[in-house]
């Protein structure tokens, strides 16, 4: 097998399911933040951030994910309100059931 199908083999796993990819578990920290920052904001808490602390991440590497999924969720909203489809080539990846 080489390096890149390994690669794209980790990343399916990861698309299809983060919790069962097998990811280092500051990383399975740092999707589960994601997913709960995505989809429950409002219910974000201190805990959230200290956890990722204690996962080894700087105060500044917090802000800069709390950025970028933010981003992606405005820029995803836009998307979707304006009926916006996806090039030709570029993969859906779709949440599993």
């Amino acid at each position: 097998m080489t390096d890149d199908t390994a690669a794209d083999e980790f990343t399916q796993r990861i698309a299809t399911d983060w919790r069962t990819a097998g990811l280092a578990p500051a990383n399975a920290a740092l999707c589960a933040f994601a997913v709960k920052l995505t989809k429950q904001p409002d219910a974000m808490t201190e805990t959230d951030v200290h956890t990722l602390r204690t996962a080894g991440f700087s105060d500044e590497a917090i802000l800069d994910a709390v950025q970028v999924v933010g981003y992606f969720n405005y820029i995803n909203r836009v998307a979707d309100a304006l009926g916006v489809e996806l090039e030709p080539g570029v993969r859906a990846w779709e949440e599993p059931g």
